[in-house]
């Protein structure tokens, strides 16, 4: 997007310099990259960035006062899924924003639930070194230091605790594509990652192993996506609904009550107009939407400019599980050697004292989706990082 950073690191670059990125990735996540990486980060300008963070603040504060949305919101939580002592406020809060033909930010979605904020960094140092990134270049919107990041990221997931007290759940974690993210979680902080079905519980308590003791656990921080719990129909050792002695970061509702649920409670110049689907009477031009089931992940059943039958064939029983999204035609503004790229720009924030931005993620894509099926083939796509420049 600048064009003065854009240039010269396209004319420099070279497929040496991408392996040595990739060798860096392992060498320093500890496993080989387990989804594509773009062969270039983004330069982003920090206004724009700026921008996009008080834009996800205004909507996220504009949800948690809205009454309607605080009473339908916890009343889309499941049954089974609807955990006791919920925090007041989503300790972790993501907004991914795209482009449009104005270079206005546009809100794709928002969720209440972690990403990859401990390898976000690694991979933001990676192609710092291997591409020889300007050091006055900042990965961390706010000023962020490296060190001030961590402090802030180890405070949201130790809450304080023994890390050994502290897990991070997760189903088969050893097999998820994420597993540099636990990696690089288990050495900044000392906890353990452990597979949601490993865990035992005895009364209100939950215990893990570890080196052949068992555990007390104090505190989750909780990876575990409830839409793979149900795909995969996971029988855990423990019912959500149960009232556990113990702590989640972030706890386990705000998975549901912000998220896509959230998208038509929104009022604000960012957000396109959304609706659910079991309350759409009509839908005159389906090609100008995007359906979207509501608690899917990874854009799973997505669907850009859906037809009418493939509205229709919702049925009757899932309409309110669905939600059409007004479409943005996001437009490519990254310059690259295969043709220009779109991006798609998410702000990381933590609530500890406010919502604060800490982080970004950067996915490129030329596809109709950011996501990896709707990118194969494609090079300088995939996941990166994004440098601010003023």
């Amino acid at each position: 997007m600048i064009s003065s950073l854009r240039q010269p690191f396209n004319r420099a670059w070279t497929p040496a310099a991408y392996r040595r990125f990739l060798a860096l990735i392992e060498e320093r996540s500890g496993v080989a990259a387990q989804f594509r990486h773009s062969e270039t980060p983004c330069f982003l300008p920090s206004p724009l960035v700026d921008k996009m963070a008080r834009y996800g603040r205004e909507m996220v504060e504009q949800l948690l006062a809205n009454e309607r949305y605080q009473r339908d919101s916890r009343a889309a939580i499941p049954e089974r899924y609807r955990a006791p002592n919920e925090d007041p406020v989503p300790l972790f809060v993501q907004t991914d924003f795209g482009l449009d033909p104005q270079l206005e930010p546009k809100l794709v979605e928002i969720q209440g639930f972690p990403s990859l904020y401990a390898y976000q960094p690694v991979m933001a140092s990676c192609y710092r070194d291997a591409y020889g990134i300007d050091p006055a270049l900042s990965a961390l919107p706010s000023g962020l230091s490296i060190e001030e990041y961590h402090a802030l990221l180890g405070r949201a997931i130790l809450g304080g605790r023994d890390p050994a007290q502290v897990v991070l759940l997760e189903i088969d974690p050893d097999r998820q594509k994420t597993r540099c993210d636990f990696l690089v979680t288990e050495r900044l902080f000392g906890v353990r990652t452990v597979d949601v079905r490993a865990v035992s519980k005895q009364g209100r308590r939950l215990y893990y192993e570890r080196d052949g003791r068992l555990i007390p656990i104090e505190r989750i921080y909780n990876r575990a996506i409830v839409d793979e719990l149900e795909r995969r129909s996971i029988a855990l050792p423990f019912d959500f609904r149960d009232d556990l002695d113990v702590e989640w970061a972030g706890h386990p509702n705000w998975f549901f009550r912000l998220s896509k649920f959230s998208l038509p409670y929104l009022c604000h110049p960012a957000a396109p107009a959304s609706l659910f689907l079991d309350r759409a009477d009509s839908v005159p031009h389906p090609e100008r939407y995007v359906l979207k089931p509501l608690y899917s992940f990874a854009g799973l059943g997505v669907v850009v400019g859906p037809t009418a039958e493939q509205i229709a064939a919702v049925p009757a029983a899932l309409r309110s599980q669905y939600l059409l999204q007004e479409r943005i035609d996001f437009i490519p503004v990254v310059e690259t050697p295969a043709g220009p790229a779109k991006i798609e720009i998410r702000i990381m924030y933590l609530w500890l004292e406010e919502l604060r931005p800490v982080n970004t993620i950067v996915r490129m894509g030329r596809g109709a989706q950011m996501g990896v099926d709707h990118n194969k083939g494609f090079e300088w796509v995939g996941a990166s990082a994004g440098f601010l420049a003023s």
